[in-house]
């Protein structure tokens, strides 16, 4: 099983660096850090599932900026792996988006992987130039674009969302054909996707019977589309720090877990990163 870690950085946290090479010295095998360039003051979703009373937390609006964090992370680690949970596609243009992730691979010696979401902020999907009723299909867009870029010296794409002709885009990643895109959500149709164009299943604060179907059912459908199961990876994100539960979603079929470490000051987040590594690793 292995064990890695997530925050939401801020400027008022502690800093990527100082987190990151603790990380990688106690052990952790990856950090995974979220994106949302902004949250509309206007805003009909309710608050996200971490909330306590009902407002939206603080560090969802402070939260830093993904690629330029863990490119900082990526120059004083060696083998961490390095995250996003989760870019948000339909804000993002993938001829930008593909040359960001093929840089931060480039830099981190093949050690991103690329987590991926649709958002689920209307307004903020929307303000980004997303197309928030059809968010997935934008993903899915994003995602073949994209390994065009990655994997040929003249890419083009013709689809709904996006449309380009003949372009060369550099650097390659150093992982081939690309970085694994992990996809997150518990979507109906979410195993058909990871399926079709995916290389794993990003669930957030999963039970461990949801992991064993959800496994069941890509193990199905990877058949039936001719890949193979073991290709794709598992990992359960915002898990809570109990070994017995971490235990259980190892049994269940989960590759990877994700633990948080509360967005706090340098001295408090690191005694919490410590005490996760006691209690897993």
């Amino acid at each position: 099983m292995k064990i890695g870690v997530s925050s939401f950085l801020t400027d008022y946290s502690i800093d990527v660096v100082t987190l990151a090479t603790r990380a990688e010295e106690l052990g952790f095998d990856s950090l995974w850090v979220p994106e949302h360039p902004i949250i509309p003051v206007e805003r009909t979703q309710k608050a996200p599932g971490d909330s306590t009373d009902g407002e939206m937390p603080k560090k969802y609006f402070d939260v830093v900026d993904p690629f330029v964090t863990l490119a900082a992370a990526a120059a004083v680690t060696a083998t961490l792996k390095l995250a996003t949970g989760v870019t948000l596609l339909p804000e993002r243009n993938p001829l930008l988006l593909a040359k960001e992730a093929a840089t931060l691979d480039l830099i981190s010696g093949g050690r991103y992987i690329m987590g991926i979401g649709a958002g689920w902020i209307k307004e903020e999907t929307e303000i980004m130039g997303g197309n928030f009723e059809r968010r997935w299909a934008q993903c899915r867009e994003s995602v073949l674009a994209m390994k065009q870029l990655w994997t040929t010296v003249y890419s083009e794409f013709h689809g709904e969302f996006y449309d380009f002709p003949q372009v060369v885009s550099f650097p390659r990643p150093v992982q081939r054909p690309h970085p694994p895109v992990i996809l997150g959500g518990w979507a109906q149709n979410v195993y058909k996707r990871v399926v079709e164009y995916g290389d794993g299943w990003l669930p957030l604060r999963a039970r461990p019977e949801w992991v064993a179907e959800g496994r069941r059912r890509l193990n199905e459908l990877a058949e039936e589309a001719g890949r193979d199961p073991a290709s794709l990876e598992v990992t359960c994100y915002q898990v809570p720090p109990d070994p017995d539960h971490v235990r259980a979603l190892g049994e269940a079929g989960a590759d990877r877990v994700v633990i948080q470490v509360d967005t706090a000051g340098r001295e408090e987040a690191l005694v919490q990163l410590e005490s996760h590594a006691r209690a897993l690793l």
